[in-house]
């Protein structure tokens, strides 16, 4: 959704149109959002009630009932407001019109469980739902009959489009969900929380692991340049800021949350620019064979 969204916004008015309209959509989320039952509620914040953490007060609930219904049972509608605000806030034509952008958008297809990618030219409401659908909260989204789960679970992000889809040698990954975290979880919901973030995590290790092992190949002639790429591969990495945030996090729409989640990125982006922009185009700056051989 953030993809999309800042690549309408850079094809009306550049990097500030992006920055734009990516702050109004979040704000369309929490605004929206705070109508659900899952959200903190005003007098909730004034009283300090269900504490002072990430997690929705509502989480408990909808994690009781998840057990046991689904969500073609406790919504066999299959209503979701967050469609809506898609559709009201992207001009999909535009989208799939601009030819200065590459957009590749990663979904699982339930069936096969393989991830399926969508790209920019073919680009609807539908791919876009897909892409995020996580299966305990949303029905399956069917695309040309197929249904699809978030694309998360078997590329999050899928690397390898940029590697062949794309000219440039570079590839800037910004992680949100921590990889290592000290502390053995032990309550239930700490352990489903690390479950969550390790199963987000293992496609991109297995990417990762892969890229090492052919740039090494390369890099000692076993492998010829002109027929395999040499990335070079960097990371915004905001690793320590986001182990302050449970994976269960990404349910709630809470503002002060999301200003919080944006500070975040503002001070890891700029960190990374102070220490590794000049490196761009020259090297990586991500250790590859430290951080996931």
């Amino acid at each position: 959704m953030n993809a999309v969204v800042m690549t309408q916004g850079f094809i009306e008015a550049g990097i500030d149109g992006a920055r734009r309209d990516l702050e109004t959509f979040w704000r369309r989320v929490s605004r929206d959002g705070a109508l659900s039952p899952l959200q903190r509620s005003l007098v909730d914040r004034m009283l300090g009630i269900w504490g002072g953490g990430d997690e929705p007060p509502g989480l408990l609930w909808f994690d009781m009932v998840s057990r046991f219904a689904s969500p073609y049972d406790f919504n066999p509608l299959n209503i979701n407001p967050l469609r809506d605000l898609i559709e009201e806030l992207i001009d999909f034509d535009k989208v799939r019109a601009c030819n200065s952008v590459s957009l590749f958008i990663a979904a699982t297809n339930v069936r096969t469980g393989k991830i399926k990618l969508f790209e920019r030219p073919e680009l609807t409401a539908d791919h876009i739902m897909a892409s995020a659908c996580l299966p305990m909260v949303f029905q399956a989204v069917e695309i040309d009959g197929v249904p699809y789960w978030d694309g998360g679970y078997m590329g999050n992000p899928a690397l390898f489009p940029l590697f062949y889809g794309a000219a440039s040698d570079d590839v800037l990954l910004v992680q949100i969900n921590p990889i290592e975290r000290e502390e053995t979880p032990r309550s239930a919901r700490e352990i489903q929380n690390r479950l969550t973030e390790i199963t987000f995590n293992a496609t991109l290790l297995r990417e990762m692991r892969a890229i090492e092992f052919v740039t090494r190949l390369i890099d000692e002639g076993k492998l010829s340049k002109d027929e395999y790429k040499r990335v070079l591969m960097h990371r915004i990495d905001a690793d320590l800021l986001m182990k302050r945030v449970t994976a269960a996090s990404r349910l709630s729409a809470d503002w002060s949350l999301l200003q919080r989640l944006a500070d975040l990125g503002r001070q890891a982006a700029r960190k990374w620019l102070k220490e590794s922009y000049d490196d761009v185009g020259v090297r990586s700056t991500l250790d590859l064979r430290h951080e996931f051989a």
